[in-house]
């Protein structure tokens, strides 16, 4: 069987990543995301190994010391990792994985995985980026504005990543996301596995 690919996606806050990964599961077979440890509190209507798998900090700690994460971080008062075993059984089942993460967690799985693909989401002006975060209608202005320094900070690192996307039309951005990943399964070290045996007939 032919070993699944990594894919790490990045954005910033609103520019519609999240929308976008869900739909593309929807749309192409063997494509599954990435399921991160957290150690905060499960919220109403989420499922353990399914929105995450919770951990209490101990055994989060734990399996930091024992360098079980692709990659962790703390966010606010919550950590969160990516667990290295779990990617890599669901590449070795030859399934795609779709990471999402910031550019410094890509940045940190690249080392360990360097045949990982890296894709980054940019929304198509800075205006409508602000003008999606206030639809939202979650955070305050003051909130609002941080986010966006955040995102100007985020976006600055796009050079990082193999590929850029542009959401500005969704339709479209989805196709360019499900064009990346079909045509790296056609490369030829992929192909051959699933074509083992049309190429023994044609070479006969």
């Amino acid at each position: 069987m032919s070993k699944g690919t990594l894919y790490i996606i990045s954005a910033p806050s609103g520019a519609g990543k999240t929308s976008l990964v869900r739909e593309l599961v929807k749309r192409i077979n063997n494509v599954v995301v990435s399921i991160s440890h957290t150690t905060r509190v499960m919220r109403e209507g989420e499922q353990d190994g399914i929105d995450y798998h919770f951990v209490d900090k101990e055994a989060f700690l734990s399996m930091v010391e024992h360098s079980a994460f692709l990659e962790h971080a703390k966010v606010f008062d919550n950590f969160y990792g990516t667990s290295q075993q779990h990617v890599e059984q669901q590449l070795l089942a030859g399934k795609n994985v779709i990471l999402e993460i910031d550019w410094q967690g890509a940045r940190q799985v690249r080392r360990l995985m360097q045949d990982s693909q890296t894709i980054f989401i940019l929304p198509p002006s800075q205006e409508a980026l602000k003008e999606r975060l206030m639809k939202r209608g979650q955070d305050s202005e003051e909130v609002i504005n941080r986010r966006m320094q955040d995102a100007v900070n985020e976006m600055s690192h796009y050079a990082e990543f193999d590929y850029l996307i542009v959401n500005d039309d969704f339709e479209t951005a989805l196709d360019d996301l499900a064009c990346i990943i079909r045509s790296n399964g056609l490369k030829q070290i992929r192909q051959e596995y699933k074509l083992e045996k049309l190429l023994i007939g044609l070479l006969k």
